[in-house]
């Protein structure tokens, strides 16, 4: 009985302890990984939103969350060039985070992958840079569409899914598009360029 007791007493201590380690990480970690996550968010807008000044992209909010970025040309917030949002989809292993810019009609002019963890060669492969070229090939597939124009091919649509990874490119084709259609009801609808494109 005293050993068992004794080895209850000693678990108890090394969890304790253990946990103590850990909240002393967290607290010693989180700040940076904070830090990365914003720096990380700055290289993204700047992909979404290639004509915008750095220094003028404003987050738009509704209570405390951010629901999307407005972009500037100018510095004092004039030249309004687009607009930008994280769209989320549940890929086949973690939920997907896209960051993706669309001008003042409601056209694709940038996106990044903020956030995914797929299976290694095949959901990954979202974010694959062939050989030879500069950017992501699926990604580059969704730059001058429009919310209408996105599904993947496997369901009629523009857009190759990756070989092997259809949940992961539908996961981010539909939050893609479904993001498109709320910023556009958060808008009240795209720039009159828009509504003459799809007419």
């Amino acid at each position: 009985m005293k050993d068992v007791l004794r080895m209850a007493w000693i678990l108890g201590v090394v969890t304790v302890l253990a946990a103590a380690v850990l909240g002393a990480v967290n607290h010693v970690a989180k700040p940076r990984i904070e830090e990365q996550r914003r720096l990380a968010l700055e290289q993204a807008l700047l992909s979404a939103l290639p004509k915008a000044d750095p220094r003028a992209i404003v987050p738009v909010y509704e209570g405390d969350e951010i629901v999307y970025y407005k972009g500037y040309a100018q510095p004092d917030t004039t030249g309004l060039v687009g607009y930008a949002f994280v769209a989320r989809g549940a890929g086949y292993s973690s939920e997907i985070e896209t960051l993706v810019g669309v001008d003042t009609t409601g056209q694709i002019i940038g996106l990044k992958i903020l956030r995914e963890v797929e299976t290694p060669g095949l959901g990954t492969k979202i974010e694959e840079v062939r050989y030879g070229e500069k950017d992501p090939w699926f990604q580059r597939q969704f730059i001058g569409k429009r919310a209408r124009q996105l599904a993947v091919d496997k369901d009629g649509g523009e857009i190759v899914s990756v070989t092997g990874a259809t949940i992961s490119s539908r996961a981010v084709t539909n939050s893609i598009r479904k993001g498109l259609e709320e910023l556009e009801k958060r808008l009240g609808g795209f720039s009159k360029t828009a509504q003459q494109v799809s007419d």
